[in-house]
């Protein structure tokens, strides 16, 4: 037991360390992010990532298609005009 006391003394006493205190505050801290990772993991599988078609886009780009398909085939007209 007197091996324990000197070594008691040996300590600094002006050292800081974070006891038993740091290690609770810390435990807590990671089960708080444990906690959190789990739920956003449990809320991201209920998400639905497939897109729903936006019926305006769908139209926009029919008519992008056939503006193009228009104009190749203007373009094609014209080439075998002037050939």
């Amino acid at each position: 037991m007197t091996h324990l006391v000197s070594f008691a003394k040996e300590v600094d006493e002006d050292k800081v360390t974070p006891g038993v205190l740091g290690f609770i505050v810390f435990a807590a801290m990671a089960l708080a992010v444990w906690a959190l990772m789990k739920s956003m993991s449990r809320h991201m599988n209920r998400v639905d990532f497939t897109q729903v078609p936006d019926p305006k886009a769908e139209q926009a780009e029919a008519e992008a298609k056939s503006a193009a398909t228009e104009a190749e085939a203007e373009a094609s007209g014209q080439g075998k005009k002037q050939g």
